[in-house]
């Protein structure tokens, strides 16, 4: 089930929200089957999803460098630290993405309910998803600095 088409709708709406919320621009890596559960980032989104035909979930790891710079862009401070702001801020992220993605993938044809996002920080911690087929990641980059987006979906 964890088609390209499938995927592309969260790259999309992520990056298109991280250029309208946050002006930074992005630029994807390779993806590939993630081996292990431990985060590439140090603060990540994770949202679970589940319809009819699918079930999974989406994260979204942001390097401390680069979640720093958007919370600087978005909320104005001078020098942000990490605090519930910026997870705030992260989950905040996660949701606008999640819902762009789940606008497109309705054109598709997919239906399904997102979950509350829930946010998790500190270098080197886990990300499960909620479902147990592969976990797709895609690497990308800005000028400030990495973020790991990761799709996990199966049929329901």
């Amino acid at each position: 089930m964890m088609k390209v088409e499938f995927i592309n709708p969260f790259l999309e709406s992520m990056t298109k929200v991280l250029a309208t919320m946050a002006h930074t621009t992005s630029k994807p890596g390779k993806a590939a089957v993630k081996k292990n559960s431990t985060a590439s980032g140090v603060v990540t989104g994770i949202i679970g999803m589940a319809g009819e035909q699918v079930k999974g979930s989406f994260a979204v790891s942001f390097s401390e460098s680069l979640i720093l710079e958007i919370a600087r862009r978005m909320l104005g401070e001078e020098s942000p630290k990490m605090d519930e702001t910026v997870t705030d801020m992260v989950g905040e992220l996660t949701n606008m993405a999640t819902g762009g993605a789940k606008a497109l993938l309705a054109d598709q044809g997919f239906e399904f309910d997102m979950a509350i996002p829930v946010v998790i920080s500190g270098q080197g911690h886990k990300i499960e998803h909620s479902a147990s087929g592969p976990t797709i990641v895609v690497p990308f980059n800005t000028d400030a600095g990495d973020f790991f987006i990761e799709v996990s979906f199966i049929p329901a």
